[in-house]
């Protein structure tokens, strides 16, 4: 298999296509990942405004696709700060297009509407958690890692029984933050976070290989795939951009196995296991504490 997107568009209905019918297979916590901008693929972007900005744009498209089948679809931010810089920038769009709204992971709770009467024509905080219970589908965006835990809380007063699509979050950058200091503990990943299956995960990264002999150095990129109902994949970056499978799996690879892939399929996985070499050149841990932590999780389904 091969896969060459031309536009953001083409991923955002691909990414559609993947979450329907995961929807339809009765699947209700699911996770979105790709880049929404173009740059350095490796580069956390999480926090810039570029990357706000795109991340919305790219899940309105997405939520006026859902809306178009019939569903009611509430896309989230963080508060009410960031609600109301959203409401006045998509504030026209939200207005033309039928049963998409935009509401904030925090609305419930006593206090946080203050200053927020809608600008759409709405009454306040009563007609903002009105819309919140008559939800099909949340889609979330643009948390940090300290706002995950008001997903969870959002999750349990308005989510249950309903989908939650967790939409460009970059959660494997934000779980490596989970148990530090000023951070949520580890828990919420093995408690809350794990429940969230990937309908649609391109994760992209670049590697670089010395060796003895010109060039010195060989840079490589791939990429891990998966579109649902489809198996993980490790695709490997042609020069045309187009990304072709090297390896698949029914379960999730780490990065540590989708790397030893892709240097396989280069020819550069040389060093002999056990070796000096090898271990200089891979380290003595390859796998996340996320990733070795299955006994702990309530759930598989991240994996799946």
């Amino acid at each position: 298999m091969t896969y060459k997107p031309e536009s953001f568009d083409e991923l955002v209905r691909d990414a559609v296509r993947a979450v329907s019918a995961a929807i339809e297979d009765g699947n209700r916590r699911l996770e979105v990942e790709f880049p929404p901008l173009p740059g350095s693929v490796d580069q956390y972007k999480g926090a810039s405004d570029a990357y706000i900005d795109a991340n919305a744009q790219l899940a309105l498209s997405a939520a006026q696709l859902l809306a178009d089948a019939g569903k009611k679809i509430r896309i989230l931010v963080p508060d009410a700060a960031e609600l109301e810089r959203a409401l006045e920038m998509y504030q026209y769009t939200l207005s033309v297009v039928d049963n998409v709204t935009m509401g904030h992971t925090r609305e419930g709770k006593p206090g946080v509407f203050g200053s927020i009467s809608t600008l759409l024509g709405g009454n306040g905080s009563d007609d903002q958690l009105a819309d919140a219970q008559d939800t099909d589908i949340f889609i979330v965006i643009n948390h940090s890692t300290i706002e995950l835990a008001s997903i969870e809380e959002h999750v349990e007063q308005f989510g249950q029984g309903k989908v939650v699509v967790l939409w460009n979050l970059e959660l494997d950058t934000l779980r490596a933050d989970l148990g530090l200091l000023g951070f949520p503990s580890k828990d919420l990943h093995y408690r809350f976070l794990c429940q969230f299956m990937p309908a649609f995960y391109l994760r992209q990264r670049d590697y670089a290989k010395t060796v003895a002999v010109a060039p010195f150095v060989i840079n490589y990129s791939g990429a891990l795939f998966r579109e649902y109902p489809g198996p993980w994949q490790v695709m490997l970056k042609q020069d045309d951009g187009t990304y072709a499978c090297i390896a698949e799996e029914k379960g999730r690879y780490n990065l540590g196995e989708a790397k030893e892939e892709l240097m396989a399929a280069m020819g550069l996985n040389t060093e002999a296991p056990g070796s000096t070499m090898a271990f200089l050149r891979r380290g003595y841990k390859r796998s996340t504490w996320w990733e070795d932590g299955a006994d702990k999780e309530e759930s598989a389904a991240w994996r799946s």
